[in-house]
Formats: C-alpha cells, sequence, structure tokens
C-alpha cells in the first residue's frame, strides 16, 4: 500500500526527530553537490567525445586542394623539422 498525504507527514516527522534538521540539510547539500559535479563531468565528457571526432575527421586545404587528415599533418611537420 503506498502511504497518502498524512502517512508521508508523520514519516517525515520521524526522520527529522530521528537525524535532525542540520543532518538532513547537509545531506541535501552533499546530495545537490553530487549531482552538480556528475553533470558537469558529463558535460565535459561529450566535449572530449567532440575534441576526438574532430581530430579524426578529414580536413581540407583550401589552397592546393588535397586533403589530408590532422594525424598526416602533424607528421609532416615532423619530417621538416628533421
Amino acid at each position: 500500500m503506498i502511504p497518502g498525504g498524512y502517512e508521508w507527514l508523520v514519516l517525515l516527522l520521524v526522520v527529522v526527530l530521528v537525524f535532525g534538521t542540520k543532518k538532513l540539510r547537509n545531506v541535501g547539500g552533499d546530495l545537490g553537490s553530487a549531482v552538480k559535479n556528475f553533470k558537469k563531468s558529463m558535460g565535459e565528457g561529450e566535449e572530449d567525445a567532440d575534441k576526438k571526432s574532430a581530430s579524426s575527421e578529414q580536413l581540407k586545404d583550401d589552397s592546393s586542394g588535397r586533403v589530408f587528415d590532422a594525424q598526416s599533418e602533424h607528421k609532416e611537420k615532423d619530417k621538416d623539422k628533421v
């Protein structure tokens, strides 16, 4: 059976009496910051995935019309240095 309005009120009162309002506030704050950090890290993960996909895509050089990927560009620069 699912508790109704008065049962929830009594349950909340018992929880407040057992744990105290200060401890419940701390738990609520910790839970909120954990959710915030989780969302932030998920956003950073999406940005990293976008960067990886952009680096693996092929790029076109308009001046000469040739197509190359980002890794070959770095290899060409390394050849020039040697």
